[in-house]
């Protein structure tokens, strides 16, 4: 493999703007900027969670393979008309969706982010792929996106979110209820 950098701080950036990967140079605001910037942000975020000595293995393996998609994903934003994930990737999510789904009891109230540290964080990385989710949301918008870039990351939020479950079950934590107010209790 030849050196992809060979110089980190280069100072092209100095101005406000940045290269993207068909060379051409955008506002470091840009949209483009903004959901590559947020795709990156929800890898280093998994990053974190697979840090967790405590997360499940078959969880851990199914992150890897995320931040993979993901960093496709970055390429796909990064270079304009640049196509990268196809079907085959939503269809990988539903497929893990429905495994880790089978395990788990059915959900019969809304849940709190939390329980053990490995799900706590696996909702936080929810809540950054939501983000990334709306950052591409913008940037469709305005440009063309291939749209499994869309379906990826709203099928993975839903993943993120099992997979918290998951975690806090594997650990014999359990999920943190909403504690719903009767009505008329003025709380």
């Amino acid at each position: 493999m030849a050196n992809r950098l060979t110089v980190v701080a280069t100072r092209a950036g100095d101005d406000g703007t940045t290269g993207l990967g068909d060379g051409s140079r955008v506002a470091k605001d840009s949209a483009r900027v903004a959901a590559l910037g947020d795709v990156d942000e929800l890898n280093s975020t998994l990053g974190v969670v697979l840090a967790e000595a405590q997360l499940d293995a078959e969880v851990a393996a199914d992150l890897r393979d995320v931040q993979h998609a993901l960093f496709d994903m970055g390429a796909e934003l990064c270079i304009p008309g640049y196509t990268k994930l196809d079907g085959n990737h939503v269809s990988h999510l539903d497929g893990r969706l429905a495994h880790y789904n089978g395990t788990l009891p059915p959900l019969r109230e809304f849940i709190l982010p939390g329980g053990s540290r490995p799900g706590a964080l696996l909702h936080v990385a929810r809540t950054v792929c939501r983000r990334a989710e709306r950052a591409v949301v913008a940037l469709q918008r305005m440009e063309t996106v291939n749209k499994p870039v869309l379906q990826y990351l709203n099928r993975l939020s839903d993943l993120l979110f099992v997979m918290a479950r998951v975690a806090n079950r594997a650990l014999g934590v359990g999920d943190v209820y909403w504690r719903n107010p009767p009505k008329g209790d003025g709380a």
